[in-house]
């Protein structure tokens, strides 16, 4: 039998740093490991990737284009955000950083590729398959939160 000792501050019934809890106040489990610094860097990561994912979604509706997906996956790769501006599909690629700059440089040619090929699959699973009017815009966050958005960023990208 597993036994657990708390403390409670006397003052209201939440517990204080003691045997078996942590200094959030969660009840600690001896069992499960604590996760890792790699692991808590993920999640902050995933965390700060969609409230990025949710300021987009919000300034692209302020817009008035109306959001069909998020994160949309296939074998050949992850959509952000899919939006339709009338008859035309907006893929979103959504990029977050400290800086525009900085997010804008974490672009690299492999990952739009990716992002280009799902795109064309998306595109695919319409009526008017790759018929269809699309644009591929890179939705760039600082850490403050700005969202700036580049329409139509990979034209020309290819040759």
């Amino acid at each position: 039998m597993l036994h657990r000792q708390y403390e409670f501050d006397l003052r209201g019934s939440a517990p204080v740093t003691g045997a078996g809890v942590t200094a959030a106040g969660a009840v600690s489990d001896p069992c499960v490991p604590a996760p890792s610094a790699r692991q808590r860097r993920g999640s902050r990561s995933h965390l700060s990737g969609m409230a990025a994912e949710d300021a987009v979604e919000r300034d692209y509706l302020f817009r008035g284009l109306t959001c069909t997906d998020r994160r949309w996956r296939c074998k050949a790769g992850e959509i952000d955000l899919v939006f339709r501006d009338g008859d035309t599909v907006v893929f979103v690629e959504v990029k977050a950083s400290a800086t525009h700059d900085s997010a804008a440089q974490r672009i690299r040619p492999r990952q739009a590729d990716r992002i280009a090929s799902a795109a064309l699959v998306y595109l695919d699973t319409l009526a008017g398959g790759g018929l269809t009017d699309m644009r591929i815009d890179v939705a760039l966050v600082d850490g403050g939160g700005a969202v700036q958005v580049i329409e139509n960023a990979f034209a020309g990208w290819w040759h």
